[in-house]
């Protein structure tokens, strides 16, 4: 294990993804008091609404009201998520509040992103030009390349590293005619297709490539392997993670109603903990959060953790 991180930063991702998903309404208040709760715990990247389309998705037409209502701590990186110049303007209106990059996303399967955003490839990355520029404009730095299912498609079947590469270059080609500089570039397993040995795979091959970006993973638990697909990136050496507390969230247009969404963060927090690696959460915290995310919903979430618990009360009884 001589090539696990020491440090991991886990990017909460639960309130945003997850609330847009819930087929019933969820009151701002209480999106504001997880948002709250978790801002308790020690994360230090919480990505807190998006500004899509409220037709599109519903569960975030209050977008503004939940921003405008959470108790932001400083040392946390509160973020959202848009897809057009529209959902940048209205994020740029809580400046003073969130921690604004852009990101240049794109897919490694075009039968998703038609899905998706009803753009295929070469109109996604018009798309991509334009919004990287409007970014510029707006002084709001782009950095990142983001790619979504980078491990498989429900629509397309197996996506190929080759798939990957050139999408990853697609994305390096819209940065460099912008004169941005990408350091950071987050592999998706949107719908849950990814198995250890894949992301071993693609990982190796992005780094063999591109060897100065700093890697991240978006792991869904789809058919039950995200911790497994998680601990194949740590011993990659990959030390970023999107998570979402309880296993909250799901894509909206993957095709599959009511899968499991993002790996929960306490089982991805307990893992690093169990490992030796620091990641500055308070765990006790964060199943409470999670728990507090089920009394909300008024329901089950798939985290493991939430069940079982920690480790810590019964190393203690032990002693």
């Amino acid at each position: 294990m001589s090539d696990l991180p020491r440090k991991v930063e886990i990017a909460e991702e639960g309130p945003r993804e997850g609330f847009q998903i819930e087929k019933n309404p969820i009151a701002s208040a209480d999106k504001i008091a997880l948002m709250d709760a978790l801002s308790a715990t020690g994360l230090k990247h919480i990505q807190v609404a998006s500004f899509v389309s409220p037709k599109l998705v519903p569960g975030w037409a209050d977008a503004e009201a939940v921003v405008a209502g959470f108790t932001p701590h400083p040392d946390i990186h509160y973020t959202a998520l848009w897809f057009n110049t529209a959902g940048l303007d209205r994020a740029l209106a809580f400046r003073d509040r969130l921690h604004l990059f852009g990101s240049i996303s794109l897919a490694a399967s075009e039968a998703f992103s038609l899905k998706n955003l009803n753009r295929d490839r070469a109109g996604q990355i018009e798309a991509m030009r334009k919004q990287t520029a409007a970014h510029i404009a707006a002084g709001v730095p782009v950095t990142r390349i983001g790619l979504q299912a980078a491990f498989g498609c429900n629509y397309a079947g197996d996506v190929a590293p080759a798939q990957v590469m050139a999408a990853i270059s697609d994305g390096l080609e819209i940065a460099a005619e912008a004169g941005v500089t990408i350091r950071d570039l987050t592999l998706a397993d949107t719908m849950g297709w990814a198995n250890p040995h894949q992301i071993e795979t693609v990982i190796g091959e992005v780094r063999n490539r591109w060897p100065d970006l700093r890697l991240a993973l978006h792991l869904h638990d789809t058919r039950g392997l995200g911790i497994a697909n998680a601990m194949a990136g740590l011993r990659m050496g990959v030390a970023r993670f999107d998570a979402a507390v309880g296993g909250l969230g799901g894509c909206p247009f993957a095709g599959q109603p009511g899968a499991p969404g993002n790996i929960a963060t306490e089982e991805l927090a307990l893992l690093c903990a169990e490992l030796g690696i620091a990641t500055g959460i308070d765990l006790e915290a964060l199943v409470e959060a999670g728990r507090l995310a089920e009394r909300i919903l008024d329901r089950r979430l798939p985290s493991a953790v939430l069940r079982g618990g920690t480790l810590a009360r019964f190393r203690a009884r032990a002693a």
